[in-house]
């Protein structure tokens, strides 16, 4: 019998059994699949955010961040377009012998059929390995130290999100998944630097440091059997013990009986839900 792949069908050992699940599908990013890991996750907060087309009127995300990743990207690519090799930062990820364009999430997806769940998302790197295998990295902009970001679960769950929607996208075999860590020099040796000091502006230098992480399509199936759970149910579940969002929706449902709802998006909705 021959060997199945590092990431076999999620279904396969564990069929979930309820003919319930097959009523809708859910389509769900990878990073919101990740926020299932965290060990500060919320259901209720997750069953609103589904209820409500996961428009919420607070939870703004900083767009820089996102523009960093991608000036990132730009970086490592056309370094591998100049060189043909991998910049000297990132010589931890082993024997690299070239890069893919990350593609758009609408072409990046996977339907898992037996949950009904679509999962999608948009990988900051991918590269290709000398083997022929390829690497699937995500870039963070953050500090790196010894103690693990408290945010590495999430990143862990949408990297093997992603590895799943590669197989299953043309990228197979998917060997390894890297998170990348660009941490600013924000030092006073740094702002004193003559080299980071434009006439417009100032430039600021990153120090890349490369984190493994593991293949673990087990931990994956759980997460999406747990979204199914979740998503399946007619009420919203329990709120988590001291769960800061849940108490702002509380508010916000105290603030629409005393003013006018449509001030604030998806206050009427929540209202009707909470």
């Amino acid at each position: 019998m021959k060997d199945q792949p590092r990431n076999a069908c999620l279904g396969s050992k564990r069929p979930y059994q309820s003919a319930s699940l097959m009523r809708s599908r859910i389509s769900i990013s990878a990073k919101r699949l990740g926020e299932v890991a965290l060990p500060s996750f919320c259901e209720r907060c997750f069953w609103l955010r589904h209820r409500l087309g996961n428009k919420l009127p607070y939870q703004i995300f900083p767009g820089i961040f996102s523009s960093i990743d991608s000036y990132t990207r730009k970086v490592v690519h056309r370094w591998f377009d100049q060189h043909g090799t991998p910049p000297p930062w990132l010589a931890g990820l082993g024997a690299i012998g070239g890069y893919r364009e990350p593609p758009h999430y609408s072409k990046f997806n996977h339907v898992e059929e037996r949950l009904g769940i679509q999962i999608r998302g948009s990988p900051d790197a991918i590269f290709i390995r000398r083997d022929g295998s390829h690497l699937i990295a995500d870039y963070n902009t953050a500090r790196f130290t010894d103690k693990q970001d408290q945010l590495f679960p999430m990143y862990e769950a949408q990297l093997n999100a992603y590895a799943l929607i590669g197989e299953r996208r043309g990228l197979a075999p998917v060997s390894e998944l890297a998170l990348i860590y660009m941490e600013p020099f924000t030092d006073e040796e740094a702002a004193a630097s003559r080299r980071n000091r434009r006439e417009n502006g100032f430039a600021m230098e990153f120090s890349a440091h490369v984190l493994s992480v593991t293949i673990d399509p087990k931990r994956l199936r759980d997460l999406l059997v747990r979204v199914r759970e979740i998503c399946d149910r007619a009420k919203p579940p329990p709120s988590r013990s001291n769960c800061g969002d849940c108490r702002l929706v509380e508010q916000l449902v105290a603030i629409g009986g005393r003013a006018r709802p449509n001030l604030v998006p998806g206050l009427q909705s929540l209202e009707r839900l909470s």
